[in-house]
């Protein structure tokens, strides 16, 4: 049995679109395995008065797969992961190799401290921490009514 991926999202019209629906998947699925499927983490990315806060799904990796560079106002994160897999059996030897790396680059605001930026990796999010600079920050004041 096989789970089939269908767009309930969208209405359908026409037969051809439930083909398109069906048959799509399969194809995608069968010709496209998940190795060679390019992966780009997913991204959140908030701000409050203080800083910048950009968290990273990449579960899996360790702490010193990252590469995290700042050149001029340019952030960019990558990784590269290097996977060997051996088994022998009999008379016979397998050796299997996986390689994937992704990058991802984010332009900052003027407002940003590029002397107070910190990142950590913990449970598979990894999250950077980008302050603002002081002039940057909302200053709240109470205003005195005359």
């Amino acid at each position: 049995m096989s789970l089939v991926k269908f767009n309930n999202g969208a209405k359908n019209t026409g037969l051809m679109n439930d083909f398109n629906d069906v048959f799509g998947s399969i194809f995608t699925d069968a010709l496209l395995p998940g190795h060679l499927i390019t992966k780009i983490p997913a991204v959140n990315i908030s701000e409050n008065n203080d800083q910048y806060h950009i968290e990273m799904a990449v579960p899996g990796l360790k702490k010193e797969d990252f590469k995290v560079n700042l050149e001029g106002d340019v952030l960019t994160i990558s990784a590269e992961i290097k996977k060997e897999a051996e088994k022998e059996e009999k008379q016979y030897k397998k050796q299997e190799f996986s390689y994937s790396s992704f990058l991802r680059s984010f332009t900052l605001p003027d407002s940003v401290d590029h002397g107070s930026i910190d990142a950590t990796y913990k449970d598979g999010v990894l999250v950077i921490e980008v302050a603002k600079k002081e002039e940057a920050k909302n200053a709240v004041r109470q205003i005195e009514i005359k």
